[in-house]
């Protein structure tokens, strides 16, 4: 069964709390393994098997709830990200999580949380030249450009012209 099958109130599941409790069920159960999906981004077909990444995780996947233990997110928050449970409505997950991550990284990035900005800073060290930095520019520009496919964007973008990656890189920085 994948992550996203499990039941929560933000319109998919993810890895917080329903993740811990069905391991503790196949616990239970006398199971040790339990056997999912790819785990990466998607692309907009939401399929586990097309991810727009061999290295990146799934946004979609991360807790709310553990954003909310963290600090990170206020009770309101959760409220305005919360989709309820049924058939995944991808669009309207998308756009409620993305919103909320984007609170949650606006918090980290005021300096509330030290310990949070020291461990993604190693992680962009770490990974930066290996694949983050890359990647980061695409998910930017396939945003910027509604989600096209990139054999559909402008050709010095498409074709990885260093001069219109430099220009992309500056005017996406935060993204």
């Amino acid at each position: 069964m994948h992550i996203t099958s499990l039941p929560g109130r933000f319109g998919i599941g993810d890895l917080g709390p329903a993740a811990h409790r069905f391991v503790d069920f196949l616990e239970a159960g006398g199971l040790s393994l339990w056997q999912i999906l790819p785990l990466g981004a998607t692309g907009d077909g939401a399929s586990p098997y097309t991810t727009t990444s061999t290295f990146a995780g799934n946004p979609l996947l991360i807790s709310p709830d553990r954003l909310h233990e963290a600090g990170l997110v206020t009770d309101d928050d959760l409220d305005a990200a919360a989709v309820g449970e049924g058939r995944v409505d991808y669009p309207a997950v998308r756009e409620r999580k993305t919103a909320l991550l984007e609170t949650a990284f606006t918090n980290v990035e005021q300096g509330a949380f030290p310990d949070l900005t020291t461990a993604f800073d190693a992680f962009r060290e770490k990974h930066g030249e290996d694949w983050l930095n890359d990647y980061a520019l695409f998910a930017a520009l396939h945003e910027a450009h509604d989600h096209a496919s990139w054999t559909q964007w402008a050709v010095p973008l498409r074709d990885r012209d260093p001069e219109a990656l430099r220009r992309a890189r500056e005017g996406h920085a935060r993204a």
